[in-house]
């Protein structure tokens, strides 16, 4: 499991665009890794468009933005594409993603418990080790705070 002011464990996660991404390879980046429970849903769309719309901003501060849930690369795909996102998702079918960060929690909805994502981001350093982490986020504004947090950490 993750803590602030220790290193991330280095993963390598299927990715858009028919990539595979690792922690390791990007090194030397502040890297905002955000979990969210399901492509195409209203919060999760809202905020991969709020990443979206501030990726500049992100940008200039060194800082990549990875989305990460448990769909399929094909929905990853379908989701970047009609939202024309400018970053890319990570497919984390096996939550072995998930678990490292332990965001897999027991979650309710009309009456029925299921175990599913709870909306987490974390903010990993340029030498990979973790700054700062969110949980159990409320979407609006969020992107805001973490904006904040990265230019904080210079």
């Amino acid at each position: 499991m993750v803590s602030i002011g220790k290193k991330v464990k280095n993963f390598t996660r299927p990715a858009t665009g028919d990539k595979t991404i690792s922690l390791k390879e990007l090194a030397g980046k502040k890297v905002v890794l955000y979990f969210y429970p399901k492509d195409s849903t209203p919060g999760c769309t809202t905020e991969g468009q709020d990443f979206r719309d501030a990726k500049a901003k992100f940008s200039r501060q060194n800082t990549v933005i990875l989305g990460v849930s448990r769909d399929s690369m094909k929905r990853h795909e379908n989701f970047k594409t009609k939202q024309s996102f400018n970053f890319d998702l990570l497919s984390d079918e096996d939550e072995s993603l998930c678990k490292q960060f332990d965001v897999i929690k027991l979650k309710k909805l009309y009456g029925r418990e299921y175990m599913g994502i709870d909306r987490s981001t974390f903010l990993i350093g340029e030498d990979g080790v973790l700054l700062e982490e969110w949980r159990g986020v409320k979407v609006k504004g969020h992107v805001d705070e973490v904006l904040a947090a990265s230019k904080k950490h210079k």
